[in-house]
């Protein structure tokens, strides 16, 4: 995968940690949500982040903390949901909590443009 190919127009699920740093360098602009299953914040954040994955040209990696307690540790991921948006392959912004729609796609498109 090279960052000339189309940005997935829904959220990626992690399967793998060690595929994470080659999301973070595949992707011009990456958003991050850190979450988990049993959390209702993010559970309500699901429509947002699923129309910033369709609507923008950021990619959207999404990252259970139950399954990947060490890179959310790593990355200092202490509430959740934790969202990192990655901006050619840097930490460009960090948000944690529940977030509006229009909080997510501006802290994307501040990179996107």
């Amino acid at each position: 995968m090279s960052s000339t190919d189309a940005v997935p127009t829904e959220p990626i699920h992690l399967d793998s940690a060690a595929d994470f740093d080659d999301y973070v360098a595949d992707h011009d602009v990456l958003l991050v949500d850190f979450y988990a299953d049993w959390c209702g914040p993010c559970q309500m954040m699901e429509p947002a982040i699923e129309s910033v994955a369709n609507d923008t040209d950021a990619a959207v990696l999404k990252v259970d903390v139950d399954q990947h307690q060490a890179l959310a540790g790593e990355y200092g991921v202490q509430g959740i949901p934790t969202l990192l948006v990655f901006a050619d392959g840097e930490l460009a912004n960090r948000m944690v909590g529940a977030q509006m729609e229009d909080a997510l796609t501006s802290a994307v498109e501040a990179h996107t443009a």
